[in-house]
């Protein structure tokens, strides 16, 4: 089994109850990284019995971190009309909540090409652009291969201009494309801040949304690697967010997203 498929695994223990545990291969500095996350929650909807159409939009937010352990996840749809059905899940360990999200799914014609006023950067091809080896021991890093072409972390110190990233990005080892590894690419950049200040800290995402803009036949004609774009737009009262894109190789806008982010500067 593919180190994702483990990570995002779940045993359904009841109509809107899931169980699982994400291995340690995409641990992050506290818990698990939290595109694994996002990847978990939307495949509790995707393998519940009672979900219609794709995936539209993904909200989650993390209440705190996720223990090496077992949890729980309950995922209810509370509304189902005639072609999209909303969504209610929570994370749960040790009667503790670690994570709340929602998600809209729905039954959407499955156009050729989506049309988008947000074109792909120009960038060079990923062989061109050499893999990342990062100084960053977090295990969740090693699951992909990431070619910066501009905004790499050289922990410098030396502040920049922008906080903008460009890059190629794909699973280190093999694996095709579906909704909740995408949903997991969309978190594959590191914080906004740590590129504005050229180092680390403590930092983690407090809540993230995924738009979802691709249907299921032409993500499954989609082949690695995506090219990735992400850029901070407001630092403020310990906080900053973060707007991303990741298109196909061949231009396709597939997912957008926006994160809130919690600092600490030290």
């Amino acid at each position: 089994m593919h180190a994702f498929d483990e990570a995002i695994a779940l045993d359904r223990l009841d109509t809107d109850v899931f169980q699982g545990h994400i291995p340690g291969a995409y641990g992050n500095m506290v818990g698990p990284f939290g595109g694994i996350i996002a990847a978990v929650v939307l495949n509790a909807v995707l393998q519940h019995p009672q979900r219609i159409g794709n995936p539209v939009a993904l909200t989650v937010n993390f209440a705190g971190p996720i223990a090496d352990a077992v949890f729980q996840l309950k995922a209810r749809p509370v509304r189902t009309n005639r072609s999209n059905q909303h969504w209610i899940l929570e994370l749960w360990q040790a009667d503790t909540l670690a994570v709340s999200a929602t998600a809209l799914t729905a039954r959407c014609q499955e156009p050729s090409i989506p049309e988008s006023e947000w074109a792909m950067p120009a960038a060079p091809a990923a062989g061109q652009i050499p893999v990342l080896t990062s100084q960053l021991p977090l295990p969740w890093l090693e699951q992909y291969e990431l070619r910066f072409i501009k905004g790499a972390l050289d922990f410098s110190g030396q502040p920049s201009r922008t906080s903008e990233t460009l890059l190629w990005v794909r699973d280190r080892i093999e694996r095709p494309l579906d909704f909740p590894s995408l949903a997991a690419m969309a978190d594959v950049f590191f914080p906004r801040a740590y590129i504005r200040q050229q180092r680390t800290f403590p930092a983690g995402t407090v809540s993230m949304t995924i738009y979802f803009h691709v249907g299921a036949q032409l993500l499954e004609r989609t082949v690695q690697p995506l090219l990735g774009q992400a850029r901070g737009q407001c630092f403020a009262q310990s906080y900053f967010d973060q707007a991303a894109g990741l298109w196909s190789s061949d231009g396709v806008l597939l997912t957008t997203s926006t994160q809130m982010v919690y600092q600490k500067m030290q």
